[in-house]
C-alpha cells in the first residue's frame, strides 16, 4: 500500500483531489464536502509518505498548521490565513517528497487542473468567489435604504431671515422657525441682522444683508 501511496501517479491524483477540493471551497460560504475530500486527500498522500519514512513530524506540523490556517480563513477577514496556509501546505508537500522534481510536476498538475475548475466554475457555472467577497464592500449606500448626500435647500433661495448668531463669515440664522447653517456673502454680519438667502449650493447657504 505504501508502494502504491508513493508512486508519483497516484501522488498527482491525491494531489490533484486536494486542489480541486479547496478551489471548489472558495466558492461556498462554509467548509463544506469539497473541502473534506480534499483535505481528506492530503492527509492519505502524507500517511503513506509518512509510513515510507520520506515525511517527519515537522513536515506533518507544517501541514497540519497549513490545514488550520485554510480552514480559518472561512471565518477571518482578508486572505491572510488562506495564503499562508497555502503557502505551508506547498512547502509541507516539497519535504514530503522523494524527488524534488517529480514532486514540482505532481503539483504544477495538481494547479493547473485546479486553475482550469476555478474558471470552469466560473464561466460556466456563474459562480460566485464566495471567499474574497469578504474583502470587497459590495454594498452601495442608495437613496432607497434611507442613505442620503448633502440635501439641496433651493427651496430656502430668496427667503429672508434673521441671523441668531453673528457670521464671521459663517453661523446661524432662522428662517421660518427653523435654524439653518449659513454664510455670509461678504464679512461680518452681526448678530439679530435681517438677512436674505441669495444663493444655494447643495448644503451651503448663503446670505446677504438687508
Amino acid at each position: 500500500m505504501i508502494e502504491i501511496l508513493t508512486n508519483p501517479v497516484v501522488v498527482t491524483v491525491l494531489l490533484t483531489i486536494a486542489g480541486v477540493g479547496i478551489v471548489l471551497e472558495l466558492f461556498s460560504a462554509k467548509f463544506g464536502i469539497a473541502g473534506f475530500i480534499g483535505i481528506f486527500a492530503l492527509i492519505i498522500f502524507f500517511y503513506g509518505h509518512f509510513q515510507a519514512g520520506l515525511a517527519g513530524f515537522g513536515t506533518l506540523f507544517l501541514f497540519a498548521a497549513g490545514t488550520l490556517l485554510i480552514f480559518l480563513e472561512f471565518f477571518l477577514p482578508g486572505a491572510i490565513s488562506g495564503t499562508l496556509g497555502v503557502a505551508a501546505l506547498i512547502l509541507s508537500l516539497f519535504l514530503a517528497g522523494q524527488n524534488a522534481l517529480q514532486m514540482g510536476v505532481s503539483i504544477l498538475i495538481a494547479i493547473a487542473v485546479s486553475i482550469f475548475v476555478f474558471f470552469l466554475m466560473i464561466k460556466t457555472f456563474g459562480k460566485k468567489l464566495v471567499l474574497f467577497n469578504k474583502m470587497v464592500l459590495s454594498e452601495t449606500a442608495r437613496k432607497e435604504d434611507g442613505y442620503v448626500s448633502n440635501i439641496n435647500r433651493l427651496d430656502l433661495l430668496g427667503l429672508e431671515g434673521r441671523t441668531l448668531t453673528i457670521l464671521r463669515p459663517a453661523g446661524t440664522i432662522i428662517i421660518n422657525n427653523e435654524r439653518v447653517d449659513a454664510v455670509s456673502e461678504g464679512g461680518f454680519i452681526g448678530k439679530n441682522a435681517s438677512v436674505k438667502v441669495i444663493k444655494v449650493e447643495g448644503a451651503r447657504i448663503v446670505v446677504r444683508e438687508i
